[in-house]
C-alpha cells in the first residue's frame, strides 16, 4: 500500500500520496509501544484513549497530568497527534510522558488513523455509555 500510495505521489504530485488512507492494521502495531503506559478504555500511567480525538490535552477527569500537559492548550486532531507523536518531548517541555516518539512518518500517520477510529469500537462506545463526557 505504502509503495502504491508514494507512486501515485511521484505521478500525480505529493497531495496525492498525503490522501492515500492510512494502514490501521498497521497503526494497531504502532499502537503496541504506546500500550507500555496507556489504554484504550481506561487511565494506566497515560491517559486513555477513547475519545482522544477532539478532547483537549490534560482533560480526562481524574488523571494527575503534568502542569505542561495541562497548560499546552492542545486539542487532538490528526495535525496535532502527528506533531506531538513525532517529537513528545519537544512540543510539551515539561510532560511527564517519557516516551520519545515516533520518528516515522508513515508509522505516525497509520498510528494517528487508528486512534481516529477507537471511538467507532465496542471498548470506546460502551465507555462513552457509563462514563460522562471528558471534553
Amino acid at each position: 500500500m505504502l509503495r502504491t500510495c508514494l507512486a501515485a505521489g511521484l505521478v500525480a504530485g505529493v497531495a496525492a500520496a498525503a490522501q492515500c488512507a492510512p494502514d490501521l492494521a498497521h497503526g494497531a502495531q504502532v499502537y503496541v509501544r504506546c500500550m507500555a503506559c496507556h489504554a484504550t478504555a481506561y487511565d494506566r500511567v497515560g491517559p486513555r484513549h477513547c475519545g482522544l480525538i477532539g478532547r483537549r490535552a490534560g482533560s480526562v477527569p481524574g488523571f494527575a497530568y503534568s502542569a505542561a500537559m495541562k497548560k499546552s492548550q492542545i486539542v487532538w486532531d490528526e495535525k496535532t497527534l502527528d506533531v506531538f507523536l513525532a517529537h513528545p518531548l519537544k512540543i510539551v517541555p515539561g510532560t511527564t510522558m517519557t516516551y520519545d516518539g515516533v520518528p516515522d512518518q508513515k508509522d505516525r500517520a497509520d498510528l494517528v488513523g487508528y486512534l481516529k477510529r477507537l471511538d467507532d469500537t465496542a471498548e470506546c462506545r460502551n465507555l462513552r455509555l457509563t462514563a460522562p463526557a471528558s471534553r
